[in-house]
């Protein structure tokens, strides 16, 4: 299958993703006492992951907006298929 050439990030449905790097993930786990192995996972097949050019073992910072929460951050463990 052919890859298209349009920038998914850009879409209206599609959050703001991020890689965030080894001090902030760092923060965040002992922040919520947890384990990198904890946090809900996303494949590297992802096309987001593919747009950041994330690795398995790096962590992702998704910030959705909305009317009725505000600004909600959520995290994903990019790993293998």
């Amino acid at each position: 299958m052919a890859e298209n050439n349009v920038d998914i990030s850009k879409h209206v449905l599609v959050p703001e993703h991020e890689v965030i790097n080894t001090r902030e993930a760092s923060k965040l786990l002992e922040e919520y006492h947890i384990e990198v192995e904890q946090l809900p996972r996303i494949t590297t097949n992802d096309p987001m992951v593919k747009a950041l050019n994330a690795k398995a073992g790096d962590i992702i910072k998704i910030t959705r907006d909305s009317e009725t929460a505000g600004v909600t951050l959520y995290y994903r463990y990019v790993v293998d298929e």
